[in-house]
């Protein structure tokens, strides 16, 4: 399975549109609105590195009030202390 987080600019006035929009596509898990040089950032979770090819430019871009896309994919996902201790069982 394969992470990518799409960052993605739009119309201000259509975030909330664009947003909910993104979030009823397949394969995409999370949609956030956020500050800085983005509107929303997107987590896809795909079987296939090709499948982005239906999800990003055969679905995200094609949203109206969609201005521009960016794809980051994920190598490794890394936990934090709290993530470890929550499946710790305390067994020696």
């Amino acid at each position: 399975m394969l992470t990518a987080f799409v960052l993605i600019t739009c119309e201000v006035q259509r975030i909330s549109e664009v947003a909910q929009a993104v979030a009823e596509l397949p394969n995409v898990a999370e949609v956030y609105s956020v500050t800085g040089k983005v509107d929303i950032i997107a987590v896809l979770r795909v079987k296939a590195y090709e499948s982005l090819d239906e999800v990003v430019p055969g679905g995200i871009a094609r949203i109206q009030g969609v201005t521009g896309t960016k794809t980051v994919l994920a190598f490794r996902r890394f936990a934090g202390r709290d993530l470890e201790a929550g499946y710790d069982l305390g067994l020696s």
